[in-house]
């Protein structure tokens, strides 16, 4: 990657082009702090002179040709949801750059409403077809977009959050507590399924910050294959050393990442296609591969780790609970307020600085100050896609989240009192127990 390119002073913006109409489009699912980077875009934007649109429901009616579906914004009319939840222009996952037609509709569209300058707040999808905006329009309309995900998984510089991810896991914690508050109460095991596809931040995240008993991510297997039994037997273990440890109840965080690396294969090994289907509707894609989406994960888990425990003769109770949509229209905390507030006026300020007329960008700040990333830097034109972000398991932070996890370690195995005490538990002989769980640690 190229060095980082910064956007210098208010010079540089003097000397720039006269404002025009500046156009604000939201896609991808939702995340807290939409509406504090719509409310500081359009400030700073009007503040420069510009007349500011926001276009309803992201590309949905952009694709159709509509030139309906916006509204002019004002400084009032944005002042009164900057601290809010949700998203004040809605929010679509139509993706235009699918289908030549209807980037063609886009482009005529917003060509025909006189945008010069355009802002796109979103994650993968929109991020690629912000650049193709740019790109397919000789670069007549200035692109800005600003990235959003509470997975926390886009390519930002290191330490740097992507918007949204600190408020869902504030909140997150804060139910993970609650549940682990319960589950001291009544004895009994939560198993919390984090939304998190692509890499475990927030699972990690919310698990770190709550003290949750286990936390098991994707990123941990490293380059070994994840199979639902070494899910299962983690939780497994972890319930064990609890009950040595004269406690029976406790939290386990799983990313739903982990169904994707399982795979279709390996849940298929595991349980069969007849006893998969009741986890959800299967359905194949055009090459004939399982689509996972649908899957119900934690209460899989759930079945498949009560139905081992079992088999050890355990007996205890496990409740499921998947995480995600309750965190992602939450009003946001005062990071992101602050945060998406230096990220719109971030991307005002770009588009009036000359570098807006040399590429198209995704803004984030580095240290306090704004660094506009090319698109071509950012995306993978084979995949279309911004590469993930995964979670570090070699860092310190993460080193740190393992330290305080309940769960079976090497020297549970070489220790032969820990050993013995664990076998008792689950009626084995320490052999027996070396020979069903030391693979974990392997």
């Amino acid at each position: 990657m190229s060095e980082l390119l910064t956007i210098f002073g208010d010079t540089d913006m003097a000397e720039s082009a006269a404002p025009g109409r500046l156009g604000i489009i939201v896609g991808g699912g939702p995340a807290p702090g939409i509406n504090g980077v719509i409310s500081a875009v359009t400030i700073e934007a009007i503040n420069q002179g510009f007349e500011v649109y926001g276009f309803r429901d992201g590309f949905k009616y952009l694709v159709q040709g509509s030139t309906e579906h916006y509204r002019k914004l004002s400084i009032p009319d944005v002042s009164i949801n900057q601290l809010r939840g949700g998203s004040m222009l809605g929010t679509s996952r139509t993706n235009p750059a699918k289908n030549e037609a209807d980037m063609a509709k886009v482009l005529e569209t917003l060509t025909k409403l006189g945008i010069t300058d355009l802002v796109t707040i979103g994650g993968d999808d929109t991020a690629f077809s912000a650049s193709q905006v740019y790109k397919r329009n000789n670069r007549k309309i200035r692109v800005a977009h600003v990235p959003k995900t509470i997975d926390n998984d886009l390519p930002l510089p290191a330490g740097t959050p992507t918007f949204g991810y600190e408020t869902a896991r504030h909140y997150g914690v804060g139910i993970v507590r609650s549940l682990h508050e319960d589950a001291k109460t009544t004895g009994r095991w939560y198993l919390i399924v984090s939304m998190g596809r692509a890499a475990g931040h927030l699972a990690l995240g919310i698990g770190k910050a709550a003290a949750a008993t286990i936390t098991v991510i994707p990123e941990e297997y490293r380059d070994k294959e994840v199979t639902l039994e070494s899910v299962a037997d983690l939780i497994i273990g972890s319930m064990i050393k609890r009950q040595v440890q004269g406690k029976g109840y406790g939290v386990a965080v799983l990313a739903e990442g982990l169904l994707e690396s399982i795979g279709e294969k390996g849940l298929l090994s595991a349980l069969g296609e007849e006893k998969l289907s009741r986890y959800g509707h299967l359905e194949r894609d055009p090459h004939g591969h399982l689509r996972l989406g649908e899957i119900e994960f934690g209460r899989m888990v759930k079945d498949y780790l009560t139905q081992r425990l079992g088999q050890l003769g355990i007996k205890t109770t496990v409740m499921d609970k998947d995480l995600g949509y309750e965190l992602r229209c939450a009003d946001p905390i005062p990071f992101d307020n602050e945060y998406t507030r230096d990220l719109g006026y971030g991307a005002a300020k770009f588009l009036r600085s000359p570098q807006a007329a040399e590429f198209g960008a995704v803004i984030s700040m580095v240290g306090g100050r704004l660094v506009p990333r090319p698109f071509e830097e950012m995306i993978n034109p084979a995949t279309s896609r911004m590469r993930t972000r995964k979670v570090d398991v070699d860092a310190e932070t993460y080193e740190v989240a393992r330290r305080y996890m309940i769960r079976l370690e090497a020297n549970d195995f070489s220790d032969p009192s820990k050993l013995a005490q664990l076998a008792a538990f689950a009626k084995l002989t320490p052999e027996q127990f070396r020979d069903r769980f030391a693979y974990l640690v392997s």
